[in-house]
């Protein structure tokens, strides 16, 4: 499962639905997670496609404490609201809290301090322990080590915006069949990812 990638409908990625199907088969990947910015109609016309995966409903949401995903959501949460009331909204419609890229000092992340307080507070459901766009692999190994110290599940995510991030991390997992599930079975889960950089554009 590749739990954090963004289709067109993000606004800064380029990765069109039909190309993540190709990029599905080709990868072997059984489930993605799509999180798009703000919005949940790139995970809905994935639905919509059949794209060869199941298809967990996402939304990367930035809020006036950094960035989190819903993860198994019905509605979009607005941006920009305060973090405590983005993590009300996404449990409120029985959606998982999960913390991207949490300790990335180049994006707008958590940071250890409002990661620790949504751990302490039992909020944060899954913790993003490797993101294959963060360069400094200690920000990712100090995320496993606060998910560990909190007893957090840890997720891999590609954090793709083009066909080739797809699939850079992943976890190999059991099955599972809902959002309690899901958390459970990423507790037994192994992560698996490399650092891959956003493809180049082409030049103009």
């Amino acid at each position: 499962m590749d739990c954090h990638l963004h289709t067109v409908h993000s606004g800064d990625s380029v990765l069109r639905v039909a190309e993540l199907a190709e990029r599905v088969a080709a990868e072997r990947l059984d489930v993605v997670c799509v999180t798009d910015h703000h919005t949940l109609a790139g995970a809905h016309e994935a639905l919509e496609r059949d794209i060869g995966a199941r298809v967990i409903v996402g939304e990367e949401i930035r809020t006036g404490g950094g960035e989190i995903i819903g993860l198994f959501l019905t509605e979009r949460v607005p941006y920009v609201l305060p973090l405590a009331e983005a993590v009300r909204r996404v449990r409120a419609q029985g959606g998982l809290v999960y913390a991207p890229h949490p300790l990335d000092p180049g994006r707008s992340s958590l940071g250890a301090a409002r990661l620790a307080a949504l751990c302490e507070g039992g909020l944060a459901d899954v913790v993003e322990v490797f993101n294959s766009k963060v360069r400094d692999q200690a920000w990712n190994t100090g995320a496993a080590e606060m998910a560990a110290r909190y007893g957090v599940p840890g997720a891999a995510g590609s954090d793709a915006h083009d066909a080739y991030g797809v699939g850079a991390a992943y976890v190999e997992m059991p099955d599972f069949d809902g959002p309690r599930s899901f958390v459970a079975a990423l507790a037994e889960g192994r992560i698996v990812g490399e650092y891959r950089d956003h493809a180049a554009w082409p030049a103009r």
